[in-house]
């Protein structure tokens, strides 16, 4: 392939989706040092990407604007990157460049016109996990895999965090614990965030809570907050995306469920528990900063990979149901995370910072 002077990446889906762009992105720009790599994203997830010098512009469009961005886009690229399988963004990159690459859904009926629309096409499976998939294509372009995941970056200086959290955040122990998923079928239990809560304290770590500013979010939070005794410095709603990553890497243990946040902090090489219900993390577990060194497994209590340590409920054959929860729709319970004991999810938090106190041994 002719080397690309300009490039577009198009993943238009949630945050979580975009942050495992990175080393699809991170790959490009190896391949290709003198491209101008732009990201194409939904407004609300240009966060993910900031502070990535492995780009040149990040680009916002809204979920309903579909001429307006077509205008933007009309052949404006040497080659558009589709990095998910749905028709809009192969629409995209049929509008943006004259040479496409990307994936493909299982589906035949539904992949054929994307595959003759593509220089190099990659079936993506729904059993495939997608940063798998996003080798695959790499490996079709004839370019360099790099795994390597970017969280993003905005810098806040050690007196900007200390204003924040009226604590020395450079120099101090402080857990992140991310209490609030999406949906609520990802949540885990309110007496066990007590129970986790109460343990740390009484190792000696002050607490963070983050979370997104929503209303029903910041409810939430605070309803369970309320049964929690230990002091708690709660910046939900305080701080962007890459800002939240700052703060993670500072922090010497995140805590949280399958949310976006969650896979931040294991980017950031933060030592993190993450509490998997109804969700498959053959397909959506967490990826260490240096990525995978093998993939996950469809259930275990407990597999460890890099910095995350994902924890699961096996008692039941359910689990993972990939299903939205016990009642099948997002504001369902999960009896998955209703039954994870806070003994498990401790356990995991002390392996993890013994692990993380061990290597800073000299």
């Amino acid at each position: 392939m002719t080397e690309p002077r300009s490039i577009l990446v198009i993943s238009l889906r949630f945050m979580g989706d975009v942050l495992l762009t990175t080393p699809l992105i991170r790959s490009l720009r190896a391949a290709y040092p003198r491209a101008a790599i732009d990201a194409l994203v939904f407004t609300g997830a240009e966060g993910v990407l900031e502070g990535n010098t492995d780009l040149h512009r990040v680009l916002t469009t809204e979920r309903g604007d579909a001429r307006t961005l077509w205008r933007r886009l009309w052949r404006k690229y040497d080659l558009a990157v589709v990095a998910e399988t749905a028709d809009r963004p192969h629409v995209c990159g049929l509008i943006a460049a004259g040479r496409r690459v990307g994936l493909l859904p299982p589906e035949r009926d539904k992949a054929w016109w994307k595959r003759m629309s593509l220089t190099h096409g990659v079936v993506s499976p729904r059993d495939l996990a997608r940063p798998v998939a996003y080798r695959r294509l790499a490996e079709a372009m004839g370019i360099d895999w790099r795994p390597e995941m970017v969280a993003p970056r905005a810098d806040m200086p050690d007196l900007a965090w200390r204003d924040l959290l009226g604590f020395d955040a450079a120099r101090e122990r402080f857990a992140v614990l991310h209490l609030a998923p999406r949906f609520r079928y990802k949540r885990w239990h309110a007496a066990g965030w007590h129970a986790l809560a109460a343990w740390l304290h009484g190792e000696g770590l002050r607490i963070v809570v983050t979370g997104g500013p929503a209303e029903d979010e910041r409810a939430y939070v605070r309803e369970v907050l309320s049964g929690v005794k230990s002091p708690v410095i709660d910046v939900c709603g305080r701080l962007r995306f890459a800002q939240t990553a700052d703060l993670l890497r500072r922090a010497a243990l995140f805590v949280g469920p399958d949310t976006a946040t969650t896979h931040l902090a294991a980017a950031c090489a933060t030592p993190t528990v993450a509490l998997f219900g109804p969700t498959d993390p053959r397909l959506w577990g967490p990826q260490p900063k240096s990525g995978l060194d093998q993939p996950y497994e469809r259930v275990l209590a407990l597999q460890e990979r890099g910095n995350v340590a994902l924890l699961q409920e096996p008692s039941l054959p359910c689990v993972p149901c990939q299903e939205e929860g016990c009642e099948k729709h997002r504001e369902s319970r999960a009896d998955c995370l209703d039954r994870m004991s806070a003994a498990r999810v401790i356990d995991a938090a002390r392996a993890a910072l013994r692990k993380t106190a061990a290597a800073a041994r000299p």
